[in-house]
């Protein structure tokens, strides 16, 4: 069991970010580097993910939102998709005990009903094992992409609330309107853009490139990532 961080190794930090999302990016970057499968840059992906996971409800982050797979990815060829799925599988099944121990509240964003039966099943599982904790909310985004969610929740106000709804109201029709707006984005790998990820949510947040590979990026990498947060002055459009 990967042992937790104690209070007294944590620096102090002036200003943290209580919502951090994340867009994990270049695992197959870091497995051809290496030439190997690219299977084994999303396995090695996954570990970085475990540790920053834990390191992130140490520090007293209360949402941790990660970019697993987008709308986008089912255009990767068939092996690489179908290895992943296998995997999400996998690693709900053998990271959930552990994770609700840590009382991590898990839950998914996305369209569920294009997934498998079996990781359906498993996302369900996660979230009602999790749903009474008082950890930090992990939120995986699961087969979701930022227009879609958006477009959905159009159509959504359109049945439900009419021309006249509010920011606020529409808000409500997201995937997960209980899911608080990140204040912080870090993206991997040297690439500068949002890739679709929490376009409503993301309007204000302030933006992190780190240029390590997903696999490489460590617990110090996001400590420095969410120090260079807590020097910022957010504006919101004022001055």
């Amino acid at each position: 069991m990967l042992r937790s961080a104690t209070a007294e190794e944590l620096a102090p930090l002036a200003r943290l970010p209580e919502s951090i999302a994340i867009i994990m990016d270049g695992n197959g970057r870091w497995a051809y580097e290496r030439k190997l499968p690219v299977g084994a840059g999303h396995r090695a992906g996954s570990e970085a993910l475990k540790k920053i996971v834990r390191y992130a409800n140490d520090r007293g982050v209360r949402y941790l939102t990660v970019y697993s797979f987008s709308t986008e990815n089912w255009a990767r060829p068939e092996d690489e998709v179908s290895g992943l799925m296998d995997m999400f599988v996998e690693l709900i099944d053998r990271e959930l005990d552990e994770l609700h121990a840590e009382q991590v509240v898990m839950s998914f964003i996305g369209r569920r009903e294009e997934l498998s039966d079996e990781l359906a099943a498993q996302i369900d599982r996660a979230e009602s094992v999790t749903r009474e904790n008082d950890g930090m909310r992990f939120v995986v985004a699961m087969n979701y992409g930022g227009r879609r969610e958006i477009v959905d929740a159009a159509r959504r106000m359109a049945r439900e609330i009419g021309p006249d709804a509010t920011e606020e109201q529409f808000a409500e029709l997201l995937y997960d309107p209980k899911l608080r707006d990140p204040e912080f984005v870090i993206r991997t790998s040297g690439e500068q853009r949002l890739s679709n990820f929490l376009l409503w949510q993301s309007a204000y947040a302030e933006l992190y490139f780190s240029d390590r590979l997903w696999p490489d990026f460590t617990v110090e990498d996001f400590e420095v990532a969410i120090q260079s947060y807590a020097t910022r002055q957010r504006r919101f459009g004022g001055r």
